[in-house]
């Protein structure tokens, strides 16, 4: 219908435009003859110079005998028709009534295209929006229907606790009576909050499939518009729209572009998103109940919005979709999984416990990478090597054996990871080793992956310290090996991951004697993800965290330089592994550092799943990511 619309207006404006040429065009012809005096017409006419006459009102169009063309003016009143046919010349009379309506129209038709021109380009701004030019303050919230692609509860897994505090308003929407009886009232909004990626939207769309009431989507965006007062217009006419169809849900998408907190240093005051607010907030719980009505927005900062809008009697509930554990992530892929062919050897489980931190798009983004492996060889279905490679180039980036490295580049990387792994392996409460590899992956000319045994719920000092010193192994094994004048910039990852760490125990979980049980991270970026504004901390107390910082990072340094120089045969016979191997498991390495030969031709014993493959997890809020420790890479604050 909207492409109709389109082609029907551009054959009306080109149609208009060529009638607009013609016109000119031919008034330019006619003001190009030449014009005389009636006298001068009358003596032509006597001395026969004249042939054809053509009567326009009070214009004559005259043409000579050598066919030359001229017009006069006939005073009013005189009829000289008779003296014409006198002459034997032809004569030829225009309707008067046409030629007035063409000049009507040619004097409006200018104009007609301009407003044409101007409607149009008006509705482009805005977007096409209900109404076209004039549909400003019309909202663009859109009436959803699951004819196809139908989304229910059932598509959704790993987020039990959220799917229950939806299922029940999904229940009071089908049976409200059930409720009610007891004084029960329908709750006015449920704000779903989490992490990118959880399956925020996707529930949303599992209640549109369940509810079987008209389902109104919008995103927060949508909203907000250069002019002042249209955000609010459209805030109106949405629930107008949703009292016509109530009982209805509304489901606002990133609700944080319109609902960030008013007079607040986030992102400085805006008229136009503040009126919109506080319309939302009138049209939510006002003066007049908007009852049947369910709002249900989506955000994964929750920290930027008004506190009006968090208050019971608006969003009753906040319902948190965090990323799954262990057992959600085995259901997510399972529901991922259904459309994809699996082998005989594939266990969704071990592929949960290898994935910890990961979100629902992060899982539904690994079977697909898996499927288009197992394509690329010509499979028929998808086996657990595929997703182990999947998983591989997900977590550490696509290997780069395009790359050219000279042997002493590929000699000082096998160094420098195998320090990453041998202080790791010798420092408490660390991670066990999964894999390590002089592969340049993604950015990164060669890493360390570590993998937790469980999910982690919190992090103790000591394992702190732990990172800390395994991070600072690669460059001390530079510095052992080759000097400390030949040490490169490939610590610089690891730098900047240490940094972070240890200014996070200092500033912010109170792990620093000298600075007590203080949060002084409000000024920067925090280690779990959440930006805060402003500065607490005097330039003394600045001078002593930093203090602090250097503290702790230079005992880590101590430690991976205690333990290397303890196990120097160990880091020297895993980097010739390393150069020999380029890549080792967790039970490889072991068995290297052990001496052992590794029978690469046994599958079994070369399996990433077999021994070492303990699953990972992630500090509360962040998403565990490889170790990258070239330098090439910044380390994600996992």
């Amino acid at each position: 219908m909207g492409n109709a619309r389109n082609i029907a207006f551009w054959v009306v404006l080109f149609l208009l435009i060529l009638a607009l040429f013609n016109l000119f065009s031919g008034g330019q012809s006619t003001m190009s003859s030449r014009e005389i005096s009636y006298s001068d017409f009358l003596d032509r006419v006597e001395a026969g110079e004249v042939t054809r006459v053509t009567l326009d009102g009070e214009r004559a169009l005259i043409r000579g005998a050598d066919g030359s063309t001229y017009t006069a003016i006939v005073p009013e009143g005189v009829d000289m028709t008779d003296r014409l046919i006198e002459q034997d010349i032809e004569v030829q009379a225009e309707p008067q009534e046409q030629n007035g309506l063409l000049a009507y129209i040619g004097t409006l038709l200018p104009f007609l295209i301009l407003i044409g021109i101007w409607i149009f380009l008006m509705n482009r701004m805005q977007g096409g929006g209900r109404g076209g030019a004039m549909g400003f303050g019309k909202s663009r919230a859109k009436l959803l229907t699951e004819k196809h692609g139908r989304v229910t509860f059932d598509d959704v897994a790993g987020i039990d606790e959220a799917k229950e505090e939806l299922e029940e308003i999904v229940e009071f929407l089908r049976n409200p009576q059930k409720f009610s009886r007891l004084g029960g009232k329908i709750p006015k909004g449920a704000l779903l909050v989490g992490p990118p990626g959880t399956g925020k939207t996707l529930l949303a769309r599992a209640i549109a499939g369940e509810a079987g009431v008209p389902f109104f989507t919008i995103s927060g965006s949508d909203f907000v518009e250069m002019f002042v007062g249209v955000g609010a217009s459209r805030v109106r006419d949405m629930f107008e729209q949703a009292k016509k169809n109530a009982p209805c849900i509304v489901f606002i998408d990133e609700i944080d572009a319109v609902g960030r907190s008013r007079g607040v240093g986030y992102g400085g005051g805006n008229d136009e998103r503040e009126q919109t607010l506080n319309q939302l907030l009138v049209e939510m719980d006002g003066f007049e109940a908007n009852e049947g009505i369910i709002i249900v927005a989506a955000t994964n900062r929750p920290d930027v919005l008004d506190p009006a809008l968090l208050r019971p009697g608006r969003f009753d509930r906040q319902v948190q979709v965090p990323n799954p554990d262990i057992k959600g992530r085995e259901k997510i892929l399972g529901v991922h999984a259904r459309k994809v062919p699996l082998g005989p050897d594939v266990d969704l489980r071990i592929i949960a416990r290898g994935t910890p931190g990961f979100s629902g798009a992060d899982l539904a983004n690994l079977v697909n990478e898996s499927a288009l492996m197992a394509a690329r060889v010509g499979r028929h279905f998808v086996t657990m090597e595929d997703f182990e490679n999947a998983k591989d180039k997900v977590m550490m980036g696509a290997e780069r054996r395009s790359m050219v490295m000279t042997e002493d580049e590929k000699k000082l990387t096998a160094y420098h990871e195998a320090g990453h792994a041998i202080v790791g392996l010798n420092v408490p409460q660390h991670d066990p080793i999964h894999k390590a590899t002089i592969i340049p992956r993604g950015r990164a000319l060669g890493l360390v992956l570590s993998l937790p045994e469980r999910d982690q719920l919190s992090v103790t000092f000591t394992k702190y310290k732990s990172k800390i010193a395994m991070a600072m192994g690669g460059k001390v094994a530079e510095e052992l090996i080759f000097g400390t004048e030949n040490v490169t910039s490939g610590a610089a990852s690891d730098i900047q991951q240490v940094s972070k760490i240890a200014r996070a125990m200092v500033t912010q979980f109170g792990m620093s004697d000298k600075l007590g049980n203080i949060d002084y991270a409000n000024e920067q970026q925090s280690y779990l993800g959440n930006y805060q504004g402003g500065s607490s901390a005097s330039p003394e107390t600045q001078e002593l965290i930093d203090e602090e910082v250097r503290r702790i990072v230079d005992e880590g340094y101590e430690t991976a330089k205690r333990i290397l120089t303890e196990k120097a045969e160990d880091l020297e016979r895993l980097a010739q592994g390393l150069l020999e191997y380029e890549t080792l498991t967790g039970n490889e390495i072991t068995k290297v550092i052990a001496g052992e030969p590794l029978n690469r031709g046994d599958d079994s014993d070369d399996s990433p799943d077999q021994g070492s493959a303990p699953s990972i997890t992630a500090i509360p809020k962040t998403k565990p990511k490889p170790k990258p420790d070239s330098g090439l890479e910044p380390e994600p604050t996992a």
